[in-house]
């Protein structure tokens, strides 16, 4: 995956200082490497019995929406608090300094359904449990996580134990 690892940009000191902000709008702009990216991602859950796909704002949209149109399924959207028109559940998770949480349409998931939660990004692994929160207020089995990309320097994989972990390109 070295030609698609290669397509992400490096900004650093964003959002804040010492931060090397990993740009994935630089392969999303390549049709032939969006194309790749969900065609491995499909190649890996076919046969799975996923039967929605969960995706969180704003990056992850349009990997969730389009891997939802190959596999022809749903996609439900998780934005943060007040974003969503419709009743909502609600799920609060940890940052640096603070929290912040997370909704999800009530009616996006029905009970038993197998979710398949797909994001660009995994680092700490709080955004992902906090929609593994969303996922079972709402009595869905989660499936299993879909990255782009992996910070395997950090403790994601390890904050998110016992789920299948697929990610495509990592650091």
């Amino acid at each position: 995956m070295q030609d698609l690892k290669e397509l992400v940009r490096d900004v650093p000191d964003f959002p804040k200082k010492g931060i090397i902000f990993k740009d994935i709008t630089t392969l999303l702009k390549e049709g032939w490497a969006l194309k790749k990216v969900i065609d491995v991602f499909a190649e890996y859950y076919q046969g799975k019995g996923i039967d929605r796909i969960v995706s969180m704002e704003s990056r992850g949209f349009p990997l969730g929406a389009a891997l939802a149109y190959k596999m022809g399924i749903g996609i439900a959207l998780v934005r943060k608090a007040g974003k969503l028109p419709a009743e909502t559940v609600e799920a609060t998770y940890q940052l640096e300094y603070g929290s912040d949480s997370l909704e999800l349409h009530c009616d996006s998931i029905n009970p038993g359904m197998k979710v398949l939660i797909v994001d660009d990004l995994l680092a700490t692994g709080g955004t992902a449990k906090a929609v593994v929160d969303l996922v079972k207020k709402l009595n869905g089995e989660i499936a299993g996580f879909g990255f782009l990309i992996e910070l395997s320097f950090l403790p994601g994989r390890d904050n998110l134990k016992g789920y299948d972990i697929f990610s495509i390109i990592k650091y």
